[in-house]
């Protein structure tokens, strides 16, 4: 889009210097006195002036609001970067949580299996010290 409106521009650009140049030959070439002549090209001159100016104006505005255009959007990839990065930071710490608590269980099974199996040698050698 960018690119189709700098060829318009150019081409607008193109157009309003042709325009100039041609009424500038045409005003050099009639056959006008020098004061006549003298004031087309001033009353021309300042025409130019102004319309430069409005193209100006009017491409001074048109780039501001695509570069504020720009900055929202910019503003909103940021907002949205961080609402993810949050998102996936409380989805972390609720899966190392749901691991702390596996691990709390494991450990108690694994302690709750260290204990029975004490208990069981602690049997085992009751009963050979009986047979001996």
């Amino acid at each position: 889009m960018a690119r189709d409106e700098n060829g318009r521009d150019r081409f607008l650009i193109g157009l309003l210097m042709g325009g100039l140049l041609g009424a500038a030959a045409g005003l050099l070439l009639a056959p006008k006195p020098g004061r006549e002549l003298r004031a087309d090209l001033r009353r021309r001159g300042e025409e130019t002036f102004e319309e430069t100016r409005e193209l100006y104006t009017e491409a001074r505005d048109r780039s501001r609001a695509i570069m504020d255009e720009a900055r929202r959007k910019a503003e909103d990839l940021r907002r949205q970067a961080r609402e993810v990065l949050r998102g996936a930071e409380e989805r972390a710490e609720g899966v190392i949580e749901e691991a702390k608590a596996e691990l709390k269980k494991v450990k108690g099974a694994v302690e709750a299996g260290v204990e029975a199996a004490k208990h069981e040698f602690s049997k085992e050698t009751d009963r050979n010290k009986t047979k001996a």
